[in-house]
């Protein structure tokens, strides 16, 4: 038996204008101990978000991500598999939770077989099952992420560090949305003005949340037009809030695909958030997570 301990951060993309390239890791994970057992089959157990709901075999997200590993670095599939998750990031929210799942696997998958994988292999494998690299990114990486794929599909990032005045505030919702309903709800063509528009703030966003974290500068660098104004009416909750917080000063993005909110709490706006959100949410204040997934072997702790 071989035993790996991998923690994972919640993410959250786009970021207003940044869609699809821009990510951020968050103060809130996941904890996964993987296991190789000489028992055959697999075998998951779920302490917190999504006990009892998600698969406890090979259906599992992070068992796929795991045997995709296996067979991409060609080792042979192990027998058996032992995974406990502690999950804290919630599920179809817009935090990232299926990139962590995938990052998790791959990432224990190249323990546990003491591959020599490289990082850039993981990255690209966690970007070909999660579809795109913008939540994936930040949980392989942490801190703020610009990522792209050049011509040939292959994916690229840079990292950041944002301004250690900033805070994420999560406001989490208790309903759900998947990424595919969302996604799905976006024009095939937009106007050239708004796309325009986008790149000149998501250039701006850069500049906010490294250097310069003003409450004004914050508010102009989040605002866009390319994906939030399509995807509200599946979430016209958020929407409002979003609203809201930003009509009294606050920084506020949909996070992700939705439908929770994110806003940059500053030492002139923490006390905004609060009277603006109603109790069919919960609020999460968070650092930013500045380092990314974490492997250890439990008995070199």
């Amino acid at each position: 038996m071989r035993t790996v301990d991998i923690r994972v951060p919640a993410t959250s993309a786009n970021l207003g204008p940044g869609f699809d390239a821009l990510g951020l890791a968050l103060g809130l994970h996941d904890d996964v101990r993987a296991t190789l057992t000489g028992e055959r089959g697999v075998h998951v157990t779920v302490e917190g978000e999504g006990a009892g709901e998600v698969d406890s075999g090979e259906g599992h997200l992070v068992v796929k991500a795991m045997r995709m590993a296996f067979d991409r670095m060609g080792v042979p599939q192990p027998e058996g598999i032992h995974l406990h998750c502690r999950n804290r990031i919630p599920h179809a929210r817009g935090l990232g939770s299926s990139s962590a799942a995938v990052c998790a696997g791959i990432l224990a998958a190249r323990a546990l077989a003491d591959s020599e994988l490289s990082d850039g292999d993981v990255y690209a494998l966690a970007t070909e099952m999660e579809g795109h690299p913008d939540n994936v990114a930040p949980c392989l990486a942490g801190g703020l992420t610009i990522s792209w794929s050049d011509h040939d599909g292959l994916p690229h990032m840079v990292k950041l560090a944002p301004d250690q005045r900033i805070r994420p505030v999560a406001v989490v919702p208790s309903t759900r949305l998947s990424t595919e309903a969302a996604r799905g709800l976006l024009p095939k063509d937009v106007p050239h003005k708004d796309a325009s528009f986008n790149a000149g703030r998501a250039a701006l966003l850069i500049a906010a949340l490294t250097r310069m974290p003003e409450r004004e500068l914050l508010l102009a660098a989040t605002e866009d037009r390319l994906h939030q104004q399509y995807r509200a009416p599946a979430m016209r909750a958020s929407a409002d809030l979003v609203e809201r917080l930003r009509a009294v000063g606050v920084p506020a993005v949909v996070s992700g695909a939705g439908p929770t909110v994110l806003a940059f709490s500053t030492s002139d706006t923490q006390d905004l958030i609060a009277p603006e959100v109603g109790n069919d949410w919960h609020i999460q204040q968070m650092d930013v997570d500045p380092v990314g997934a974490n492997v250890q072997f439990p008995e070199t702790r």
